[in-house]
């Protein structure tokens, strides 16, 4: 103060006092003020995040799932975002980010003082909070420690946290946790998912317009979304242009031109999962085994069993196999109605249409128009027509006799036309379903998997969940006890011929499939043409208890009860267990558990587990090899000799329960494994004559033609020919009796 007094001597003592005062306020007031602010910065410092959890930083990614040929077959996330370096960024989006959010972000520390003031003296002006000024990093502090709401505390929090961050980091590592983490609206996080989003391109290959089209985003990902709200994103685009121009990183020029430009979008379409199924198996697994957070947001990399090209045939044989079905049933009608249902039809969209609609896909279309002469339909971005020779196989209706408008058809899509137009094939869905499985024979690894004909229609997997009847499927377990436990020989004979059974519960006389008995025939052609009276001695031959006991050896797990009527497959077991069991056979009396992954890792390429093949034992090596013979015979001249037109070592077994509800067909090379069921939800009959060997065989064949492509050299191990084969196989193979077709 003194030196104050000496600086102003034209001043007398009541004005040097005066002055005195004002300086000690002003140093009072900003005591006050400085402690006050202190005290702010100590008060809201005790809950503040901890940085440090920076170092580990590991934005929300999503879990990838690749097949065993190493390509992507699905991703589990809750946000949508692929993690990127600083060196995929490329220059021109840096500069629209910095030119529309922080143009001093290479210099401030933080915090931009002279930006606040000039926020808060215009919020002061507006009476409302009418300019922000936070920098990318308090963005970026924001985004990963604290909420959104818009309060005083969280503010100084933001700042202090600012500060910290910029301390510790580079400003191309802030960067790069930025565009990493920012919303840029439709579940899109990040720069490079937004990229493939918006544009269905890297973030490298940006264009200089469609980068400042992404800068514009993190404002309002909803205000300014060029999906919705494409005038709005044009605005905002251009104002993005015109920052960059005032920064000096575009010239006048190219500014004038980008802002002429539509904003030109490519949507990236829907990846629609080759196999839903088997990917909804693999993410109940993960999360048991590691939690849903680690699965949903850690980015884990998980190899699969799956192969995605036999998948891929494996959904198509599926679905022709249900298409034919449902043909030779007729047509059933009851189809949905949008206009039923209070839907717009100008605005109706179904979730078939939600992925790339492609050559042989199964997808409902929405009919738009029809008259006696044809039907107009509407499937996504194509529209169709069906002439009435198209729906000839209705019975002769015409397309106004079974489509109206508004409903909702099922048809498979035979070729795609540039111009939009589609040619189709009018279908049905009944509700009736199919499975599939394929399992290596040496591996146990799952190859194929079908859950049923639409996984958006129904999450419920028919191939691991349903437990169904399985018929004579069950038969090759009674002669496998058969041969191992009583000394029974394929070429033992035994009378196929009207019998009583005495059981616990009263007794039994069951008959054959066709209604007919055919006498002393071999255990071979027994369980080749799948005769029932045969296989009912042979179980009280060997005993109900032993035969469950080899079933269980075989991994079937479903309550079997002490019963005789199960040795013809009354009993409720999966897909999934009777295909693995079937393994057995060609893996010379080792069963290998189904296998779905191979290996797990981290994001960073740890890994969490590598699975290898399980074995078990379940058969001898003579009886696994006695079992297949006598299952090729079924192929050669028995209840499968459809399958023989393959031209390949092939075996297996047909299965037909009362009534017709279930169809069954498992059957095996010696490499592969695979198993088709085919039927309704509820226990609801097929119809007359849908066998195995009619509604599932078929759908067995198509896919194996395809999974057997170049093995032709393959052979089983020590290939049997009995004296019933050699004497009669030519013979039988030139017969077709209705009895073949179970």
């Amino acid at each position: 103060m003194k030196y104050l007094y000496q600086a102003l001597p034209d001043l007398d003592l009541a004005g040097r006092r005066v002055v005195g005062r004002v300086v000690f306020g002003l140093v009072l007031l900003a005591s006050v003020v400085i402690g006050t602010s202190a005290g702010f910065f100590v008060v809201y410092s005790t809950d503040l995040p901890e940085i440090d959890r920076l170092d580990q930083y590991r934005p929300s990614s999503v879990t990838e799932l690749y097949d065993d040929q190493g390509c992507i077959i699905g991703t589990f996330a809750l946000q949508r975002r692929v993690i990127v370096s600083y060196e995929d960024f490329p220059t021109t989006l840096r500069d629209a980010v910095l030119a529309i959010e922080d143009k001093d972000f290479e210099r401030h520390w933080g915090v931009n003082f002279w930006r606040v003031m000039g926020a808060l003296y215009r919020d002061i002006a507006a009476r409302r909070r009418a300019q922000g000024a936070s920098t990318l990093t308090m963005q970026l502090a924001r985004n990963l420690f604290l909420s959104p709401e818009r309060t005083f505390g969280r503010k100084i929090q933001e700042l202090m946290l600012s500060i910290q961050i910029e301390r510790r980091f580079t400003k191309s590592q802030i960067f790069t946790m930025y565009a990493n983490q920012i919303y840029l609206g439709h579940g899109v996080y990040g720069f490079e998912a937004g990229a493939q989003y918006y544009f269905n391109k890297h973030a490298k290959q940006l264009t200089m317009e469609e980068a400042a089209t992404l800068a514009a985003l993190p404002k309002s990902p909803t205000d300014y979304s060029p999906v919705t709200r494409p005038e709005r994103a044009t605005a905002r685009r251009n104002l993005v242009i015109n920052a960059m121009l005032e920064d000096g990183k575009v010239t006048a020029e190219e500014a004038a031109s980008a802002k002429q430009l539509p904003i030109k979008l490519k949507i990236q379409p829907a990846s629609g999962m080759p196999a839903p199924h088997f990917a909804e198996e693999v993410r109940q697994y993960l999360e048991r085994k590691y939690g849903s957070d680690q699965v949903h947001t850690r980015g884990l990399r998980v190899y699969t069993s799956l192969n995605a090209d036999l998948q891929k045939s494996a959904n198509k044989a599926v679905l022709d196999g249900l298409a034919m079905y449902e043909r030779r049933r007729g047509w059933q009608g009851r189809l949905r109605n949008v206009i039923a249902m209070d839907e717009s039809i100008d605005q109706f969209e179904h979730p078939d249409w939600q992925a790339t609609i492609s050559p042989g896909d199964y997808v409902h279309a929405l009919v738009t128009a029809a008259n006696s002469h044809q039907a107009q339909l509407k499937l996504g971005v194509y529209r169709a027509r069906l002439s009435s020779a198209d729906v000839a196989w209705t019975g002769g209706r015409s397309p106004e006799q079974i489509l109206a408008r508004g409903d909702l058809a099922y048809v498979h899509v035979l070729s795609l036309r540039p111009d939009g137009k589609a040619v189709i094939r009018l279908e049905q869905d009944s509700g009736v379903q199919g499975a599939l499985l394929a399992i290596d024979n040496v591996t146990g690894d799952i190859k194929a998997m079908v859950g049923g004909r639409d996984f958006e229609e129904s999450k419920f997997n028919r191939a691991t969940q349903a437990y169904r009847q399985v018929g004579s499927l069950f038969k090759p377990y009674v002669f496998a006890a058969a041969l191992e436990r009583v000394g029974a020989s394929p070429e033992e004979r035994i009378l196929d011929a009207p019998t009583t059974f005495l059981t616990t519960s009263g007794s039994y006389t069951p008959r054959n499939y066709d209604g007919r008995f055919e006498g002393n025939i071999t255990l071979e052609r027994a369980l080749a043409e799948s005769r029932n009276i045969p296989a009912l001695k042979l179980a009280e031959r060997v005993g109900m208890k032993t035969v469950i006991e080899y079933a269980r050896r075989f991994g079937i797990t479903a309550q079997l009860p002490i019963f005789l009527p199960v040795a013809l497959g009354s009993a409720e077991i999966t897909l999934y267990e009777q295909t693995a069991a079937f393994s057995t056979f060609p893996g010379e009396g080792v069963r290998v558990l189904p296998r779905y992954i191979r290996k797990v890792t981290d994001y960073d390429g740890r890994v969490l587990e590598d699975n290898y093949p399980e074995v078990k034992d379940v058969i001898g090596i003579d009886t696994a090899h006695l079992m297949t013979s006598m299952l090729r015979s079924a192929v050669l001249w028995g209840t499968a000799m459809k399958a023989n037109q393959l031209g390949y070592a092939v075996a297996g077994k047909t299965g037909t329960t009362n009534d017709y509800t279930d169809a069954w067909f498992i059957g095996f090379s010696p490499s592969l494994t695979c198993g088709v069921w085919i039927g309704y939800d509820e226990k609801k009959s097929l119809g007359a004559n849908e066998t195995g060997g009619k509604a599932a065989l078929p759908v067995w064949i198509q896919f194996m033609r395809v999974a057997l492509r170049g093995r032709e050299r393959e052979d089983f191990a020590h290939p049997t020919v009995f004296p019933y084969t050699k004497k009669h196989g030519s013979a039988m193979q030139s017969q077709t009796p209705s009895n073949m077709q179970r």
